[in-house]
């Protein structure tokens, strides 16, 4: 039954992989979700077709099977990165999470040279292998660690990233990354539960090779099933071609907030007044995908002077104070009498909104009661 699973799993990671790949326009983040599936799919498709004595009988070669698990780390990790960032071009430098499974390999091709190596060499301890080579014991604890460490790095990433949304957009749909966060944080505490069970394996000898492995190859068939669906409907956070990504703004942003020296209170009276004008009497926040940069270059303000401008001198975050704008538009519009027979949606499409959701959840967290429930209160 499980065999079963493995096989959907691997045709799956393909099939997401080809669809991937035809998604356009294509950004870097596609470009390793295809390269991520791929390996997914060969990494589950090889587990598939495996003798049943596979870790007993070829020790090498299964030790450089079990060394894949070092590439779902840094795939993990670099899809996250490049798709929060919105960066477009991939960085060499980036190479080097890649480089420990080389170098695991190179040291078991190595070892093939050494029969007194290579005969310490097993993967199922159980057996009665009691004595592998220390280095060998090191890079097994490297690929043991290496899923939960990125893990880790991985959410750090989705964490700032979901506060500097707040301060980048006006809107949180498809940006805010929140069924990625989820994802991860599950599939982190099943892999590290399953890592944990795998040293245990090799540091007390119970359990076997096999029921460590069938545990990690079925969470990652679960796991091509959610990244494939979602990696593919997930767009890129930044159009193609735009100057300005979440990451280089967002660290101007903060450099100037604590590095620049505050604006005196005229310049920031004048800031404030053209501020309001754009917002009051040229109504920008009706602009549904309205960003920190696009409300700059309307007000003539510098990105990160109108950062500081609305964080420190307003205290809102950029999300909260064009969405006030855009809730007490929406309040105008419920007590209007000539806009009885619009609907809700209608209205929130009409004040700068671009889902019913997000007027529900946006209308009550700043007026305290959600649309219906004000409409029926001022009737």
């Amino acid at each position: 039954m499980m065999q079963y699973a493995y096989i959907i799993a691997a045709f799956n990671a393909f099939f997401f992989a080809v669809l991937a790949l035809q998604k356009k326009p294509g950004t870097t983040h596609d470009n390793l979700l295809v390269g991520w599936l791929a390996y997914l799919g060969f990494f589950v498709g090889a587990y598939v077709i495996s003798p049943p004595d596979f870790f007993h009988h070829y020790p090498i070669l299964s030790s450089s099977f079990i060394s894949l698990f070092l590439l779902h780390g840094p795939f993990l990790y670099l899809y996250i990165n490049y798709l929060a960032s919105g960066s477009r071009a991939f960085r060499t430098n980036d190479l080097w999470h890649f480089f420990p499974v080389v170098l695991f390999n190179l040291y078991l091709l190595i070892s093939l040279l050494l029969p007194r190596v290579s005969e310490r060499i097993s993967l199922d301890h159980v057996s009665g292998h009691t004595n592998p080579p220390t280095i060998y014991m090191l890079f097994l604890l490297l690929t043991a660690i290496s899923g939960p460490v990125y893990i880790f790095l991985s959410i750090n990433v989705l964490r700032k990233h979901h506060f500097a949304v707040f301060d980048y957009f006006s809107y949180s749909e498809k940006v805010d990354l929140k069924w990625l966060r989820t994802l991860v944080a599950i599939f982190g505490i099943v892999w590290t539960s399953l890592m944990i069970i795998t040293v245990i394996h090799h540091v007390f000898h119970l359990f076997s090779m096999a029921f460590c492995t069938d545990g990690l190859f079925l969470s990652l068939s679960v796991f091509i099933l959610l990244i494939g669906y979602f990696g593919l409907r997930q767009e890129a956070i930044f159009v193609s071609g735009s100057r300005d990504t979440l990451s280089t703004e967002s660290r101007k942003t903060e450099k100037a907030r604590h590095q620049g020296p505050l604006p005196d209170a005229n310049a920031a009276a004048r800031h404030l007044e053209r501020l309001q004008q754009v917002m009051v009497s040229e109504k920008a926040y009706l602009e549904a995908g309205l960003t920190l940069p696009q409300l700059a270059t309307m007000a003539g303000i510098s990105t990160h002077e109108l950062s500081r401008l609305i964080n420190e001198h307003l205290h809102k975050s950029f999300f909260d104070y064009v969405n006030g704008f855009r809730v007490e538009h929406a309040k105008h519009m419920i007590a209007d009498p000539d806009n009885d027979k619009l609907s809700l949606l209608g209205i929130a499409f009409e004040s700068g909104f671009n889902s019913k959701t997000a007027f529900n959840r946006v209308f009550k967290k700043l007026s305290g009661e959600t649309p219906s429930e004000y409409r029926s209160s001022i009737r």
